[in-house]
């Protein structure tokens, strides 16, 4: 069966060897905790990003790493794939980021623009002016983590994601990765949300439960990268298994393969072991990954 991997980050997942070649060329090198290790935490984990960006300064290597990263998902099956980002930490204009991914991608990939937690919402809401006119940008995301010193909370994203929604371009949440269940509620109420990145505490709250389910909102599974950052305590206690039992549309996908070492193959196998998982809940789980894309417009 064809795979789906629809969260994975650009800036988490160059090939080891164009790391390498990128960092060279720069004068620099790779760090050797440069992979993430389990229970890592968000805040370190989230720091390793800086390297990377670091080497992705010049359009023309983001349009190489989108090729590269569409090349390595078809060689392990991958057939709906969408690669996420934020141009506006790369150094120069978003706008000329945006169109080396969508170039770099070309066509076999959707492209998600992500601002962070705690950036000024008018980030956000520039992206998403300059996702309405290309299509090859299928969505927006709000990535990262909340931290008690953010001026912005999450609902000083609404404006943004509410034009989003008029505009038709796919809305995607960071929330629950190992946070209150509380704001996997504001995501999908406020931020009107279609899709969940990490959810991990949902089951938390049993009416959140019936909220997911009566919106029908998809949660992206990252059962690697959740254990790295100590979302979950081990891996085989992800939810999914129970997630999709519940009739949950959960999907499996990489995060960061780079970071996490990881490719959708490992990823699925890993899946596989976790405990209430089953092969027809694991197909349903991939089925749900292809269902889920956020359309082109």
């Amino acid at each position: 069966m064809s795979l789906a991997d629809i969260h994975v980050h650009l800036d988490g997942s160059l090939r080891p060897d164009t790391l390498e070649e990128f960092a060279r060329e720069d004068g620099a090198d790779v760090p050797r905790d440069i992979l993430f290790e389990p229970h890592m935490g968000l805040a370190r984990a989230l720091s390793c990003f800086g390297f990377t960006l670091d080497r992705l300064t010049h359009p023309a290597r983001v349009a190489r790493v989108a090729d590269e990263m569409c090349q390595d998902a078809t060689a392990h099956g991958v057939t709906t794939l969408e690669i996420r980002f934020a141009p506006q930490l790369h150094g120069g204009r978003a706008a000329d980021f945006i169109d080396a991914a969508i170039e770099g991608s070309a066509g076999r990939a959707g492209v998600i623009l992500c601002a962070l937690y705690g950036e000024p919402p008018d980030v956000l809401e520039h992206l998403v002016e300059l996702a309405r006119s290309r299509p090859g940008v299928v969505g927006i995301d709000l990535a990262g983590g909340p931290v008690p010193g953010h001026e912005f909370g999450m609902h000083a994203y609404v404006p943004a994601f509410s034009r989003a929604a008029r505009l038709g371009i796919g809305r995607t949440v960071h929330a629950g990765e190992g946070r209150p269940p509380e704001e996997i509620r504001t995501a999908i109420v406020d931020l009107q949300a279609q899709r969940i990145g990490h959810g991990t505490t949902l089951l938390d709250d049993p009416g959140l439960v019936d909220l997911i389910l009566e919106r029908d909102i998809v949660i992206e599974a990252c059962p690697t990268s959740n254990l790295h950052t100590g979302a979950i305590p081990t891996l085989e206690q992800h939810p999914l298994g129970t997630w999709l039992a519940m009739g949950i549309r959960a999907c499996i996908n990489t995060d960061n393969t780079l970071f996490s070492d990881t490719d959708a193959t490992v990823e699925h196998q890993r899946a596989g072991t976790l405990r209430g998982m089953s092969p027809a809940l694991l197909d349903r789980a991939i089925a749900h990954g292809h269902a889920a894309a956020f359309p082109r417009r």
